[in-house]
C-alpha cells in the first residue's frame, strides 16, 4: 500500500487527495496542516460573502468522512515534524502549503502605516488566527491597487452596508468595523488597460447590486466580456448612495507619500506619456499577488523541478507552492490531476513498506484530528447569530481547546478517519 503525506489542507491539497484516490484507490493519504482546521484558502481566503464558492468544502468533507483520509491539524512542518521524518514514513510527500505573503510594490513609501496587503486584510476579515486582534485602519479614502478578483472582493466588502452581509460568515463585529470606518471613496487602479484586466465579468456585474455605492468607470475601452461588464456597471447610482467607486486604468504606482502615515499615492501613466496622477488617500490596499515559501526552502526546491510537480525522489509540490499565485480554486483541480498522475507513475514499482499514519500518530500525539475539527465546526455554527452562517473562532488557543475537548481523541481513531459522529 502506498502511503502519501500532503502538507497543506487547502484546495490544492484536497483536490490532490481526490485525484490520488482515483489513481491509487488503495493508497493511505494523510493531510497535515499548520492550523487545527482544514480547507485553507476556501475558509480564510474566499470572500465571506461568497458562500457559493465556499460550497466546495462539502465535496472535500467526503475525503475525511467517507474515503479514509486522515487529518493532522495544528502541525507545523519544521517545528513539530521534519520533512525528513515525513519522507521516512511515506512513499511520497507533497508540499501544498500555498503562498500567503503579500507581494511588495517595490516603490518608496510602501512601509508607511496605511499601506495594507490584501492577504493581511482578508485574513483579518475572515478571522484567521494569525490576524487575531488585527483591525487594519482604513479611513474615508481608499485606493485599491490591482485588476484581479481579489481587488473586486476588497471593493465589494468595503462598499457594502451591514445588512448586505446577511448570510455570510463575516462576523458582526467585522462588518460593523468596516461600516464604522466611514469609507466614502474607493479608487480601483490598474497598470494595464481595461481589456487587460483579469476581473471575472460575473463579479463585476455583481457590483451593480450594491445598494449604497455609485460607480464610475474611466476609459474602459476595447472589447471582451470584462470591458462589457465594466461598461454595464458604469453609472450605477442607487438613491442615497454614500460611497463612490471609481475604476481607472493605465496607471503605474510611483510613490506613496506621508510623514507619519500614508497621505498621498502618486502614479505615472503606463503608456510612457509622462502623465501623472495624484490621489489623496487614507489607505492603500495592494491586491497584486502573493509570494512566500522561503521558510520551506521553496526557491531551492523549485530549481530543476519538473512540470508535473516532482522536486526530488519521493518529494513533490502542488498548487500555488508549485505554480505561483495564479489561477482560481477550480484550476487547482487540473493541477492536482497532473501531479497525481506523476506520483502514481513513480509509485507503480513500489518498494519498501512505510509506516505512514502509524508513525505520525506516535510522533504527533498533539495533532488535531478530523473529529477535533468537527467539534470546532459545530461550536462555530452553534455560536452563529441569526444573520450569519457561522461565527468563526479567531483564537488559535480556543480552537485547540475545543478540538481537544474529548479526552483521548487521536487522528488514528475510527471517527477521525471516517468522520463518524
Amino acid at each position: 500500500m502506498a502511503r502519501i503525506a500532503i502538507v497543506g489542507a487547502g484546495p490544492s491539497g484536497c483536490y490532490l487527495a481526490q485525484a490520488l484516490l482515483k489513481a491509487l484507490p488503495d493508497a493511505e493519504i494523510n493531510i497535515l496542516d499548520r492550523l487545527p482546521c482544514p480547507y485553507g484558502l476556501v475558509r480564510y481566503g474566499v470572500a465571506p460573502d461568497h458562500q457559493g464558492t465556499k460550497g466546495v468544502i462539502r465535496q472535500f468533507e467526503r475525503l475525511f468522512e467517507r474515503q479514509g483520509v486522515a487529518f493532522f491539524g495544528g502541525v507545523t512542518l519544521g517545528r513539530d515534524i521534519t520533512l525528513e521524518a515525513l519522507q521516512a514514513a511515506h512513499n511520497a510527500v507533497v508540499l501544498a502549503t500555498g503562498l500567503s505573503d503579500d507581494r511588495r510594490l517595490g516603490i518608496p513609501g510602501e512601509d508607511l502605516p496605511g499601506v495594507i496587503g490584501a492577504g493581511r486584510l482578508t485574513r483579518a476579515w475572515n478571522d484567521h488566527p494569525d490576524a487575531e486582534g488585527d483591525e487594519p485602519p482604513l479611513g474615508r479614502r481608499v485606493v485599491i491597487m490591482g485588476n484581479g478578483n481579489v481587488a473586486i472582493d476588497l471593493l465589494r466588502l468595503l462598499a457594502k452596508d451591514d445588512a448586505e452581509f446577511d448570510g455570510s460568515d463575516l462576523s458582526s463585529a467585522r462588518s460593523r468595523a468596516i461600516v464604522a470606518a466611514g469609507v466614502e471613496s474607493i479608487e480601483v487602479i490598474g497598470r494595464g488597460s481595461a481589456e487587460q484586466a483579469r476581473f471575472d465579468p460575473v463579479m463585476l456585474r455583481e457590483l451593480g447590486k450594491l445598494g449604497a455605492a455609485r460607480i464610475s468607470v474611466i476609459e474602459a475601452h476595447g472589447e471582451g466580456k470584462v470591458v462589457e461588464a465594466l461598461q454595464a456597471i458604469d453609472g450605477h447610482a442607487p438613491a442615497g448612495a454614500r460611497r463612490s467607486v471609481t475604476f481607472r486604468f493605465g496607471w503605474t504606482p510611483r510613490a506613496l507619500l506621508g510623514d507619519t502615515r500614508l497621505e498621498v499615492a502618486q502614479f505615472v501613466a503606463s503608456d510612457g506619456s509622462g502623465a501623472e496622477l495624484r490621489l489623496e488617500c487614507d489607505s492603500f490596499l495592494t491586491a497584486i499577488g502573493f509570494e512566500g515559501g522561503e521558510d520551506l526552502g521553496r526557491p531551492a526546491l523549485l530549481t530543476g523541478a519538473s512540470e508535473d510537480g516532482a522536486l526530488a525522489p519521493g518529494l513533490y509540490a502542488a498548487g500555488w507552492f508549485r505554480r505561483g499565485p495564479r489561477g482560481t480554486i477550480p484550476e487547482n483541480r487540473q493541477d492536482a490531476q497532473l501531479v497525481a498522475s506523476r506520483i502514481a507513475a513513480d509509485l507503480s514499482g513500489l518498494g519498501s513498506v512505510r509506516p505512514g499514519r502509524e508513525a505520525l500518530a506516535r510522533q504527533l500525539p498533539q495533532a488535531v484530528s478530523y473529529a477535533g475539527w468537527q467539534r470546532i465546526d459545530e461550536a462555530e455554527r452553534a455560536a452563529s447569530p441569526p444573520t450569519r452562517c457561522r461565527q468563526k473562532i479567531p483564537s488559535m488557543s480556543r480552537m485547540l481547546e475545543i478540538a481537544r475537548n474529548e479526552a483521548g481523541a487521536r487522528p488514528t481513531d475510527t471517527a477521525s478517519q471516517k468522520g463518524e459522529r
